[in-house]
Protein backbone atom coordinates (compact mmCIF):
# COMPACT_ATOMS: atom_id res chain seq x y z
CA UNK A 1 0.00 0.00 0.00
CA UNK A 2 1.26 3.61 -0.89
CA UNK A 3 2.07 6.04 1.73
CA UNK A 4 0.42 9.50 1.76
CA UNK A 5 3.91 11.27 1.05
CA UNK A 6 4.03 8.70 -2.44
CA UNK A 7 0.71 9.49 -3.76
CA UNK A 8 1.64 12.96 -2.99
CA UNK A 9 4.16 12.44 -5.16
CA UNK A 10 2.92 10.58 -7.90
CA UNK A 11 -0.06 13.41 -8.29
CA UNK A 12 2.74 16.10 -8.29
CA UNK A 13 4.43 14.49 -10.85
CA UNK A 14 0.94 13.59 -13.26
CA UNK A 15 0.49 17.63 -12.68
CA UNK A 16 3.64 18.86 -14.31
CA UNK A 17 3.46 15.98 -16.83
CA UNK A 18 -0.33 16.96 -17.85
CA UNK A 19 0.38 20.92 -17.23
CA UNK A 20 3.86 20.15 -19.88
CA UNK A 21 2.13 19.03 -22.51
CA UNK A 22 -0.65 21.10 -22.42
CA UNK A 23 2.05 24.29 -22.82
CA UNK A 24 3.76 22.80 -25.60
CA UNK A 25 0.51 21.69 -27.37
CA UNK A 26 -0.54 25.63 -27.16
CA UNK A 27 2.78 27.24 -27.94
CA UNK A 28 3.09 24.98 -30.79
CA UNK A 29 -0.42 25.97 -32.36
CA UNK A 30 -0.17 29.18 -31.74
CA UNK A 31 3.53 29.39 -33.30
CA UNK A 32 1.90 28.23 -36.39
CA UNK A 33 -0.26 30.92 -37.07
CA UNK A 34 1.63 33.62 -35.68
CA UNK A 35 2.15 36.07 -38.50
CA UNK A 36 4.09 40.05 -38.55
CA UNK A 37 2.30 42.10 -38.92
CA UNK A 38 4.61 45.35 -40.75
CA UNK A 39 3.67 48.62 -42.62
CA UNK A 40 5.42 48.62 -46.21
CA UNK A 41 8.05 51.07 -45.34
CA UNK A 42 9.12 49.56 -42.25
CA UNK A 43 9.46 45.70 -45.18
CA UNK A 44 10.79 47.61 -47.65
CA UNK A 45 13.45 49.40 -45.79
CA UNK A 46 15.32 46.33 -45.79
CA UNK A 47 13.36 43.71 -47.54
CA UNK A 48 16.23 40.91 -47.78
CA UNK A 49 14.78 39.42 -43.98
CA UNK A 50 11.41 39.51 -45.70
CA UNK A 51 11.73 37.62 -48.46
CA UNK A 52 9.25 33.99 -47.70
CA UNK A 53 8.12 34.84 -44.76
CA UNK A 54 4.66 34.99 -44.29
CA UNK A 55 3.26 37.98 -43.16
CA UNK A 56 0.24 40.72 -42.84
CA UNK A 57 1.16 43.99 -44.73
CA UNK A 58 -0.52 47.23 -43.56
CA UNK A 59 -0.67 50.14 -46.24
CA UNK A 60 -2.36 52.35 -49.02
CA UNK A 61 -4.08 50.92 -52.10
CA UNK A 62 -1.75 53.33 -54.43
CA UNK A 63 -2.44 54.15 -58.37
CA UNK A 64 -4.60 52.04 -60.43
CA UNK A 65 -5.97 48.71 -59.31
CA UNK A 66 -5.70 46.31 -62.77
CA UNK A 67 -7.76 42.96 -62.91
CA UNK A 68 -6.71 41.13 -65.72
CA UNK A 69 -9.91 40.56 -67.76
CA UNK A 70 -12.26 37.12 -66.89
CA UNK A 71 -10.14 36.68 -63.92
CA UNK A 72 -9.72 37.01 -60.55
CA UNK A 73 -6.22 37.98 -61.05
CA UNK A 74 -5.23 41.65 -59.33
CA UNK A 75 -2.13 43.42 -59.39
CA UNK A 76 -1.51 46.58 -57.28
CA UNK A 77 0.44 48.71 -55.23
CA UNK A 78 0.63 49.36 -51.44
CA UNK A 79 2.05 52.25 -50.08
CA UNK A 80 2.94 53.29 -46.46
CA UNK A 81 5.24 56.69 -45.74
CA UNK A 82 7.18 56.82 -49.13
CA UNK A 83 7.47 52.62 -49.55
CA UNK A 84 5.90 51.09 -52.24
CA UNK A 85 5.66 47.65 -52.96
CA UNK A 86 3.95 45.78 -56.12
CA UNK A 87 1.43 42.94 -54.79
CA UNK A 88 -0.57 40.38 -56.32
CA UNK A 89 -3.82 38.49 -55.31
CA UNK A 90 -6.16 36.00 -57.01
CA UNK A 91 -9.73 35.90 -55.35
CA UNK A 92 -12.59 37.82 -54.50
CA UNK A 93 -11.67 41.29 -53.62
CA UNK A 94 -13.76 43.14 -50.93
CA UNK A 95 -16.18 46.28 -51.81
CA UNK A 96 -14.16 48.79 -50.14
CA UNK A 97 -11.06 47.31 -51.69
CA UNK A 98 -10.07 50.02 -54.19
CA UNK A 99 -7.47 52.97 -54.88
CA UNK A 100 -6.71 54.96 -52.04
CA UNK A 101 -8.40 52.10 -49.42
CA UNK A 102 -6.63 50.97 -46.28
CA UNK A 103 -5.96 47.41 -46.73
CA UNK A 104 -4.20 44.70 -45.12
CA UNK A 105 -2.86 41.97 -47.17
CA UNK A 106 -1.34 38.70 -45.89
CA UNK A 107 0.99 36.96 -47.95
CA UNK A 108 4.54 36.19 -48.49
CA UNK A 109 7.21 39.14 -49.98
CA UNK A 110 8.92 37.99 -53.10
CA UNK A 111 11.78 39.42 -55.25
CA UNK A 112 9.02 40.52 -58.15
CA UNK A 113 6.72 41.61 -55.35
CA UNK A 114 4.02 40.96 -52.29
CA UNK A 115 1.69 37.51 -53.11
CA UNK A 116 -1.27 38.31 -51.48
CA UNK A 117 -3.44 35.37 -50.19
CA UNK A 118 -5.93 37.16 -48.30
CA UNK A 119 -6.75 41.15 -48.79
CA UNK A 120 -9.10 42.85 -45.84
CA UNK A 121 -10.03 46.68 -47.21
CA UNK A 122 -10.86 48.96 -44.52
CA UNK A 123 -13.89 50.49 -44.14
CA UNK A 124 -13.57 54.57 -45.02
CA UNK A 125 -15.27 56.21 -41.75
CA UNK A 126 -18.09 57.98 -42.87
CA UNK A 127 -18.63 59.30 -39.24
CA UNK A 128 -18.66 63.50 -39.00
CA UNK A 129 -19.32 64.96 -35.89
CA UNK A 130 -23.12 66.61 -35.27
CA UNK A 131 -22.48 70.73 -34.88
CA UNK A 132 -22.81 71.44 -31.16
CA UNK A 133 -24.47 73.94 -31.34
CA UNK A 134 -27.53 72.54 -33.67
CA UNK A 135 -28.69 70.40 -31.22
CA UNK A 136 -30.42 67.35 -32.03
CA UNK A 137 -34.04 66.87 -33.78
CA UNK A 138 -35.61 63.06 -33.35
CA UNK A 139 -38.42 62.20 -36.13
CA UNK A 140 -37.14 64.42 -38.73
CA UNK A 141 -38.74 67.80 -39.76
Amino acid sequence: MATRQQTAVRIVISAVIIVGAFSMLFFAMAQKDALFYKHVDEVMASPDQWYGKRLQLHGFVDGTVMQRPNTLDYQFSVKSGTAIVQASYTGIVPDTFKTGSEVVVTGQLEKDGFHATDIMAKCPSKYTPADPGAGSRAGGD
